[in-house]
């Protein structure tokens, strides 16, 4: 077996997964999917995810009832029996292991927690630089405006972009974002400006935006920081599969680095931000950045 085999093969495993997140899990299934014995499926998932296949399934589970009490739709016992539990009690004792709170206690006050990304194998070794950009796809430029507001952050050492950030402070702080309320509706990857960057910090951060009279938690090691009302071009490119997402973003950051916004009467804002949004082959990889009229 190559090594591309066993990525294929444990990404299968966690796509049969991901499709029957509430329904039985055994290691037939699995086996069905990877294609090898169910004991060498056991062994390839855990080597390459780091989690059996119970443990990966039990924290994406919680992960997902965290997100069904946060919204407050569902009774507790009805959320562990979705997840899988048969008593409220076995429930809460998994809970409180995984996020360090009790099911009620999150439903009633709704704390950052670390919430689990199952990130697929299969893209964790591509990197930007292995691109082909001969397939030139469209990127789509529209103007918005971002009213004054704050942002919790949490800062890097000397980060300017994504896998620098993840070396640097670990994949696990997306987990702990998603479990929080932004302005935006999800997290935020800020590239920062020189104003914003404390000494001995890094450029690329990654955070939610909050209103501008947030009085509410920060999470320890976190900042929150002041954002004014800004004008933005969106830069979108077309919908892509997951595998291709580095090249994706490739395509919209050469299409940034050619656009001249003096051409509808602006320039680059340097005193603001620019904004990445999670990467998600549905809608496009998108990119915001600040603009400001010229002078």
């Amino acid at each position: 077996m190559t090594v591309t085999e066993a990525i294929l093969a444990v990404q299968r495993m966690q796509d049969y997964i991901k499709a029957n997140a509430e329904e039985k899990i055994t290691p037939k299934g699995l086996s069905s999917v990877s294609y090898y014995s169910p004991w060498y499926s056991y062994r390839l998932f855990k080597a390459l995810t780091g989690l059996t296949p119970a443990d990966y399934v039990r924290r994406l589970r919680l992960s997902g009832a965290a997100t069904k009490l946060k919204a407050g739709t569902c009774r507790i016992i009805d959320v562990a029996l979705e997840s899988g539990y048969g008593s409220v009690d076995g429930f809460t004792r998994a809970f409180f292991h995984e996020f360090g709170c009790t099911p009620r206690e999150y439903a009633e006050n709704p704390i950052p927690i670390t919430l689990f990304v199952p990130y697929g194998v299969k893209f964790r070794s591509l990197r930007k630089e292995n691109c082909n950009m001969e397939n030139v796809k469209s990127v789509f430029v529209s103007r918005i405006e971002k009213p004054e507001r704050k942002a919790l952050v949490k800062r890097g050492v000397k980060a300017k972009e994504y896998f620098e950030y993840c070396g640097e402070v670990g994949c696990d702080i997306w987990g702990l974002l998603l479990s929080m309320d932004s302005l935006c509706g999800e997290p935020v990857c800020l590239y920062l400006p020189e104003k914003l960057i404390k000494p001995g910090t890094s450029e690329y951060v990654q955070g939610v935006e909050v209103p501008v009279d947030y009085s509410g938690d920060i999470p320890e090691g976190f900042d929150i920081i002041d954002l004014p009302a800004a004008e933005y071009l969106m830069f979108t490119g077309e919908p892509f599969e997951e595998e291709d997402y580095s090249e994706a973003i490739v395509q919209v950051k050469a299409a940034i680095k050619k656009f001249n916004p003096e051409n509808i009467g602006f320039e680059w804002d340097r005193e603001n931000p620019a904004i990445q949004l999670e990467p998600i082959g549905s809608r496009g990889y998108i990119e915001l950045h600040p603009i400001k009229k010229a002078k």
